[in-house]
């Protein structure tokens, strides 16, 4: 029993010694692999070409938005269309009962008829008096009278035709027609209301919408941002080289019709400190109403820009870094500068980047200015698959 006891005294040294050894070299290797550079994302950068769109709130108009009012007084007798239909121009809208411009026109061609009558008697008076005349039966006083009452009464008759041609036209606007092409608005006043020329609402507005303008306001910075991104000597021929614009409706869906800028307003509202712009647009679906809502998309064509994906930047203080690897394999947190409008999820960097600069693409949340890794590279179309694809 005492020789096993002396054996365990005599191991246990040698036990104690060995597991010293072991922990020694556990921490040996942990701290040779901390030592080792820790692998890191990164992808080499090059020049590109995008395409930045931008979306300005807009409200739709139609090229034409006419007021239908009564230019008679009369009652509603029929309404010929529905609210939303589509007429054509010259097409029958409304009728209005107004008696008292049948009875003028019925007054004005029985005016005629005895006008008429009265030119027959004093052409028969010149004709019966001027045979007289030249045998010197009578004066020619008398012919040169039965001429002017010819001449007078010729002058009646041609007022009275000039009152029924009158009285024709007041009738003929009892029947209202359509000045042009386009979908009748609201009808507020239905058969049998009582209307007239000094009605302040209209019978119905009929809005032309073969085409329609689009309305967008430009604030004073992105008036001077728009007349250096667009050549041209002025501002018309800035316009006519813009590229063609595009329409998001209300739901969020792009309009299948492209359409262009037209105008700038001259004038900055005070108030608003912004321009006026109408774009406009070919509706031929009708699709597009007056009053509707939308967002005109203007695109900006770039050449030779840097995109960066905006998860591989931190923000420090309003300011933009991206951890920049060096020929050493040491990373540098570097200032940049960016375009305001980005393209998707990407920015573009106007300041601090070059072609051939290599970035870390994510994971430096505990990387540190200077720390070496082990840059593990990306393939740049794999990274940028999103803006080339667009």
């Amino acid at each position: 029993m005492k020789t096993r006891i002396q054996s365990l005294y005599l191991l246990l040294p040698a036990l104690l010694i060995l597991a010293s050894c072991g922990n020694s070299d556990q921490k040996k290797a942990g701290a040779a692999a901390a030592d080792q550079p820790q692998a890191y994302p990164v992808v080499t950068l090059a020049t590109q070409s995008t395409t930045l769109e931008t979306d300005y709130p807009a409200t739709l108009q139609g090229i034409q938005n006419v007021d239908i009012r009564p230019k008679v007084d009369g009652f509603v007798q029929k309404v010929y269309v529905d609210e939303g239909a589509t007429v054509k121009k010259g097409q029958l809208l409304f009728a209005i009962n107004a008696p008292q411009y049948e009875q003028l026109v019925r007054t004005a061609a029985a005016a005629i008829s005895s006008a008429e009558a009265d030119v027959n008697a004093a052409q028969l008076q010149v004709n019966k008096t001027k045979p007289l005349v030249d045998k010197d039966i009578i004066s020619k006083y008398e012919l040169d009278a039965a001429q002017l009452t010819l001449q007078s009464k010729k002058a009646a008759l041609a007022q009275a035709k000039a009152t029924l041609v009158n009285a024709q036209v007041n009738l003929g606007y009892t029947h209202i027609t359509s000045p042009v092409d386009g979908v009748i608005g609201s009808l507020p006043f239905k058969a049998g209301s009582l209307v007239s020329s000094s009605n302040a609402e209209p019978l119905t507005t009929v809005s032309d919408i073969a085409r329609v303008y689009a309305y967008f306001a430009l604030n004073e910075k992105q008036l001077l941002d728009f007349s250096r991104n667009y050549k041209g000597a002025n501002l018309e021929a800035q316009i006519k080289n813009m590229p063609p614009i595009s329409l998001v409706l209300s739901d969020g869906t792009p309009y299948t019709e492209k359409g262009k800028v037209e105008s700038i307003n001259g004038l900055i509202n005070t108030g608003t400190g912004s321009a006026s712009l109408r774009a406009t647009f070919p509706n031929p679906l009708r699709l597009l109403r007056s009053g509707a809502s939308a967002a005109v998309r203007i695109p900006q064509h770039l050449e030779n820009v840097i995109l960066i994906p905006q998860k591989s930047t931190t923000d420090l203080q309003g300011k933009k870094f991206v951890y920049v690897l060096d020929e050493k394999g040491n990373v540098k947190n570097t200032e940049i500068e960016i375009m305001e409008l980005a393209k998707g999820n990407f920015y573009v960097v106007t300041k601090g980047l070059k072609a051939g600069d290599k970035i870390v693409l994510e994971g430096f949340q505990s990387l540190k200015d200077g720390t070496q890794i082990k840059p593990q590279e990306q393939a740049a179309d794999s990274v940028f698959a999103d803006v080339r694809n667009k």
